[in-house]
């Protein structure tokens, strides 16, 4: 470790988040949004957040932690069953207009995202797509500060972002 500065560690090149608690989730959230929205204000595709670790790890709270600061009014649920839920916002401060969250853990092949119509949601700039399991249909290198790895730790749930 080169420096810890509160709940924060900072290794060579990766950050690492601790949470204990949901408000610690959505401020981490919140730090991380701005982060990448700051840093891929200009794409010209969507921006694809790969989420990566066991089950209970933390991926869907953050994941509706990230709703909640985009401002989506719905109650986000896992999409775990039906793969795939679109959310309608509009936030002044963030570029994004649509989050498409993406539960890839019971697909097997990059091949079963065209069902999801993949191709269409990644080249629309207005979507934030967050994608649980993408090493499961071979989506593991995504832009550096998008790619989250979430691991349970002494009781500490934490968010790796290399």
């Amino acid at each position: 470790m080169l420096a810890k500065v509160g709940s924060v560690s900072y290794y060579l090149d990766m950050k690492i988040y601790q949470s204990q608690s949901l408000e610690e989730t959505r401020n981490i959230a919140r730090e991380l949004l701005d982060l990448i929205q700051a840093k891929y204000t200009n794409l010209d595709e969507a921006l694809v957040v790969g989420l990566s670790g066991h089950l209970g790890a933390g991926k869907t709270a953050f994941s509706k932690m990230v709703a909640t600061e985009l401002g989506v009014k719905e109650t986000v649920t896992s999409p775990t069953f039906v793969i795939m839920k679109i959310y309608e916002f509009n936030k002044e401060n963030f570029s994004w207009k649509r989050l498409i969250h993406i539960d890839a853990y019971r697909l097997e092949r990059r091949e079963e995202l065209e069902a999801l119509n993949w191709e269409r949601l990644v080249a629309d700039k207005n979507n934030l797509i967050l994608i649980e399991w993408p090493e499961n249909v071979g989506l593991k290198d995504f832009s550096e500060s998008a790619n989250l790895a979430f691991e349970i730790k002494e009781g500490k749930y934490e968010i790796k972002v290399s």
